[in-house]
């Protein structure tokens, strides 16, 4: 590996553990400290640290990937989650924001579960709780898999190795800093990745002598490249269900815990419209540049004769295209986003856990100092377990993503938001609703039916089954009940709170 790479990675690394280290220092040892930040992120930290921890590895490796593989075909996924994130953005973060406060002050979305339906059984909470452990621990093991795959392929290490490393400098700032160090580090990384996203598809298109030049070559390779409703890959058209499916990604943003937790420690409901700005405007320009990365990658690598890993595309344009201390800066974005979602995942986990576990069935009368330790025994206890799933080097990437983001988005997405919006919502419907949309996911993945030859999930993404069958097991379970006591007075303490911020 050449000197200046190696200098790049390594003030990229002391930079995450100085952040984590200064968060520490600046964080209350507090359990809301420890887990929220005590709700004391600005708006920019809140806006990229929700986008960074939303997109993950996949976006600089799945995203460019896929569309290296089907053409613009694939860009149908970046529209869904542009057009998902502004209604998260519109629908769920003010309300949320307020909510979780007014519901007692709750720390974890199983905890605002519980508080927002009186849920004295604390089923709601358990059963939230599993769902988030167990989604949770297969998403982040999709991002060691990531820095695995990153580490053999740009720096000659084992795969193994690289899941070590990887997980290891993640572990010790999340560790450490806990929330305030995650959305810190969130906020760097967010604005690597920017950065980058901009930078290589720019110098490709510049090698194959502009943008005309590289729409000719890439019109010489395959033609359908540019049609959105054909999958190069295949050459076949893409049905109606196919772009439903792709656009379906936009749906399980209302269920994401690692990005809905930032609407919950956002300073105030006020900050939210600039929030949402800066980070739409981020989300749209990464997007557009992971898309170009892998659609003119194609182009250079074809036109250079070589054969690659599509999801390795960034990286060996990185390290052909570049310098080798901007190409260390290259493979340092693609290390940002993997631990950027990678601790964000670990914390939420941890934090559900801690608090929705450890304090509410082990230790009730635990002090703050100790929930804190139980934290960060959880964040060591999750990682190694991602480690151990991801020693399967052949996983893909953003099959891993896509089952994870599918299980939240189901159980969580529609649960969220008729909380947030449906004053009459039961305890019953909302533990109907979650486990529907739970159980709907798995068996849509994992049941040996086909429609036409394909699986049931390549035939429609599972989120789409999964968002609707939660929804109306909601609605008609809310028909059938009434709230328990207190709730419907505590919905009327939030809404009287949310319009006095408006």
């Amino acid at each position: 590996m050449a000197t200046g790479t190696i200098i790049s990675l390594g003030l990229y690394f002391a930079v995450m553990l100085g952040i984590g280290l200064f968060a520490y220092r600046q964080t209350d040892t507090n359990v809301e400290g420890y887990m929220l930040g005590g709700r004391q992120l600005g708006p920019a930290v809140t806006a990229l640290s929700a986008g960074a921890s939303d997109m993950s590895g996949w976006m600089l490796m799945g995203l460019p990937g896929a569309m290296y593989v089907s053409g613009l075909s694939a860009a149908w996924i970046a529209v869904g989650l542009v057009l998902g994130a502004f209604a998260n953005y519109i629908l769920v973060a003010p309300r949320l924001r307020v909510y979780t406060e007014v519901a007692n002050n709750s720390i974890t979305l199983p905890d605002y579960f519980e508080n927002r339906f009186a849920d004295n059984s604390r089923l709601l909470r358990v059963i939230a709780s599993v769902v988030i452990v167990v989604f949770f621990t297969l998403y982040t093991s999709s991002g060691v898999v990531a820095g695995g795959k990153l580490f053999e392929t740009s720096f000659g290490l084992t795969y193994e190795t690289g899941l070590y490393v990887t997980a290891g400098v993640v572990v010790a700032y999340t560790l450490v800093g806990g929330f305030m160090a995650v959305s810190m580090t969130d906020f760097v990384q967010g604005c690597i990745m920017f950065v980058s996203l901009i930078l290589v598809p720019a110098v490709v298109i510049t090698e194959l002598g502009g943008i005309g030049a590289s729409i000719d070559a890439l019109d010489t390779i395959n033609p359908a490249l540019f049609d959105a409703f054909m999958d190069a890959s295949t050459n076949e058209a893409i049905s109606v269900i196919g772009i439903i499916s792709l656009m379906s990604w936009g749906v399980g943003y209302f269920g994401q815990p690692h990005i809905i937790v930032r609407f919950m420690a956002i300073r105030s409901v006020e900050d939210i419209p600039t929030a949402r700005r800066i980070g739409m405007s981020w989300m749209i320009v990464s997007i557009i540049g992971a898309l170009m990365t892998g659609l003119f990658g194609l182009a250079y690598v074809t036109a250079n004769g070589n054969s690659i890993d599509p999801e390795t595309i960034f990286i060996y344009l990185s390290q052909i295209l570049f310098h080798p201390l901007i190409g260390g800066f290259l493979l340092a974005a693609i290390l940002a986003a993997i631990m950027s979602t990678i601790s964000s995942q670990l914390l939420v986990t941890s934090s559900s856990l801690t608090s929705d576990f450890y304090q509410a069935f082990v230790r009730r009368d635990a002090t703050d100092k100790e929930l804190v330790i139980a934290g960060r025994v959880s964040v060591v206890a999750v990682a190694l377990v991602a480690i151990f799933l991801a020693y399967d080097r052949d996983s893909s990437i953003l099959d891993l993503v896509s089952n994870a983001w599918a299980g939240f988005g189901a159980a969580f997405g529609p649960l969220v938001l008729f909380s947030l919006f449906k004053r009459e919502m039961t305890r019953r419907a909302a533990l109907g609703g979650m486990i529907v949309g739970a159980v709907t996911v798995l068996l849509w993945i994992y049941l040996p039916i086909t429609i036409d030859g394909e699986s049931l999930g390549s035939w429609m993404y599972e989120i789409v089954p999964g968002f609707i069958l939660s929804s109306l097991t909601i609605i008609i379970l809310s028909k059938s009940g009434t709230p328990r006591e207190g709730v419907l007075e505590t919905f009327d303490a939030f809404q009287k709170k949310l319009e006095s911020h408006r």
